[in-house]
């Protein structure tokens, strides 16, 4: 389907990156379920191949159709160039900061981040000579600009922190990012692109956990890449993207390519897929992709009342006697990030401190029975956590409590129950925790 150069959002989410007569005029996108496909005949294989016969697949490793129409509809949505799926959140960010920093180099980073992103920065890129700068607010402008130096490779940030809901003032990390030469890198997962389209505020890639908000379900593990096609590759920094490649050349020819030469503005996510999905192989299952679908068909609807609901659980529990604290930046009158970045709102998710000890928490968790207690987010059932025992278990005690994060911080994300039934559940929990 052709669409128009100017469909909106509610459009593109239901019709991007699908061509009926592509696919016997099926109304829904078909699910190809196989590991490979045919080669025709000889000619024809070479083709396939080498890249040279467009709408082709030949291993689903490589690509698969199903797989495919969801990439250009995240794309689209995103308004960027191209966009590569993989098996998990945690598989995009390694990709992303592996594909950007393979031959060594510096990170900077914010701590208040999801615990396994923070767990593999510190513990696990160092043994591969990625090593990471934290910052304890990524929006401090001048320790950023204090901390970028020659082997400085990226600026790495959550739009929206995992728990806490701050913001990251995007323009202006991704103005000092390019004064450095170097692309700002943005997980985008709680407010997906309905809510944010970080490519407009400057962000070069977009990472996203599509097992959340995307999907929408909780019945998919998923994640996603996401290139803008705006930052120049072609750059002593990263020489990987410079250097000739024998699998992009013309052996017949004699000729040999690198990524930059060969893709150009696309030379990013042309080598996420070719180097990093193909050779590591982390791939989205062509059922998953579709049930992603599946639900990106509704995420207006659902983002729309999730944040309703969560703006009225934040006010609720704001006033509530045993709560000490809520973290939810959406009902801050005076952000003036909020008003920037996220008119339609910040999302479904937010944190509250409670009162009293870790018995209390663990009373209140034992008596929630609207809130389902399990460790994820933008489920269309409402969740509730406590991180410090969860997910962010990883992250040490004295880095957690600089953050804010304590043992009496619980993650709730909103889902589609009526938010009366949800305020009433975590009213009686609270009761219950203080009897």
């Amino acid at each position: 389907m052709k669409l128009m150069t100017k469909s909106k959002f509610d459009t593109l989410k239901i019709h991007a990156g699908y061509d009926p007569k592509d696919h016997h005029f099926a109304s829904s996108v078909p699910v190809y379920q196989t590991a490979a496909f045919g080669l025709e005949n000889t000619a024809t294989a070479d083709k396939i191949v080498t890249g040279k016969l467009a709408g082709r697949y030949d291993y689903s490793r490589d690509g698969n159709p199903t797989v495919r129409v969801f990439e250009e509809r995240i794309a689209a949505l995103d308004g960027g160039v191209d966009a590569v799926a993989v098996g998990s959140g945690m598989a995009a960010i390694s990709y992303t900061i592996l594909n950007v920093a393979e031959n060594g180099g510096r990170i900077i980073a914010p701590r208040n981040i999801y615990g396994s992103s923070l767990d593999e920065f510190r513990t696990f890129f160092p043994k591969f000579g990625i090593n990471f700068d934290f910052v304890d607010d990524i929006n401090d402008f001048k320790t950023v600009k204090h901390l970028i130096g020659e082997d400085t490779k990226a600026i790495y940030v959550e739009s929206v922190a995992n728990p806490s809901t701050e913001i990251a003032d995007l323009e202006k990390l991704a103005e000092i990012a390019h004064a450095a030469c170097i692309p700002l890198i943005v997980d985008n997962t709680f407010p997906t692109p309905y809510l944010l389209r970080p490519f407009e505020h400057g962000a070069d890639i977009i990472v996203y956990s599509s097992t959340k908000g995307i999907n929408g379900h909780g019945n998919v593990i998923s994640g996603l890449i996401v290139d803008h096609g705006t930052f120049n590759w072609d750059n002593p920094k990263f020489p990987q993207f410079s250097e000739l490649e024998f699998t992009l050349g013309d052996e017949d020819l004699h000729k040999q390519e690198s990524f930059v030469s060969k893709f150009g503005q696309q030379a990013f996510i042309k080598r996420i897929r070719m180097k990093y999905l193909r050779l590591l192989g982390a791939v989205l299952e062509p059922v998953d992709a579709y049930l992603i679908l599946l639900g990106l068909e509704t995420i207006s609807e659902r983002l729309d009342r999730e944040v309703a609901s969560a703006t009225k659980i934040a006010e609720f529990l704001s006033t509530n006697e045993h709560v000490k604290k809520v973290f939810y930046s959406g009902i801050e009158k005076d952000n003036l990030l909020v008003k920037k970045y996220f008119p339609k709102g910040v999302g479904g998710i937010l944190s509250f401190e409670l009162a009293g000890n870790i018995k209390n928490v663990a009373t209140l968790i034992d008596n929630v029975h609207v809130f389902s207690y399990l460790p994820n987010i933008g489920d269309s059932r409402s969740l509730i956590v406590n991180p410090t025992r969860t997910t962010h278990r990883e992250v040490p005690k004295k880095v957690r409590e600089s953050q804010g994060l304590n043992d009496q911080v619980l993650r709730l994300s909103i889902g589609l129950e009526n938010v009366d039934d949800l305020i009433e559940d975590l009213d009686q929990a609270i009761e219950k925790a203080f009897e």
